[in-house]
């Protein structure tokens, strides 16, 4: 089991809790009321930041009921959080754009995230040619 330190900037949201056997996202709440308006872009603070174990990346993406409960998509799909990013005042924040008028209550749970081990160091090798199976250069059907 890894232990993540973690420092709340405000009172107003619910303490971080991983449930065992129910999933490996855990949710992350706004930490503030945010108001934004159709074409509206924002950074919405999630009121915790985090010393990740050594090893490890944060990888936070919107919850499956986000735009369906607040209309807002997450601008870059999905954030991720390096290791370096541990300092006592580095806040998470979820980048939103607004596809409607929407408003979004402090504590509601509007993305979620978990941590993965980062990628092992890589060696690129070029090759003339390659031994799979040829599938027609295009995503898992082969079809354009």
């Amino acid at each position: 089991m890894e232990t993540i330190k973690i420092k709340y900037f405000t009172e107003k949201i619910e303490k971080l809790a991983y449930i065992d056997g129910k999933s490996d996202w855990i949710d992350l709440r706004s930490a503030e009321d945010v108001d934004l308006k159709k074409g509206e872009y924002r950074l919405i603070p999630l009121g915790v930041a985090m010393e990740l174990p050594k090893g490890y990346e944060a990888h936070i993406v919107p919850r499956s009921s986000t735009y369906k409960n607040f209309g807002i998509i997450q601008t870059n799909h999905q954030g991720v959080v390096d290791g370096s990013y541990c300092g006592d005042n580095d806040q998470w924040y979820m980048s939103a754009y607004a596809l409607r008028d929407t408003h979004i209550s402090v504590n509601d749970r509007i993305c979620q995230f978990r941590i993965v081990e980062n990628q092992p160091k890589i060696v690129f090798q070029e090759v003339n040619a390659l031994e799979g199976r040829n599938r027609g250069g295009f995503g898992t059907t082969g079809k354009q």
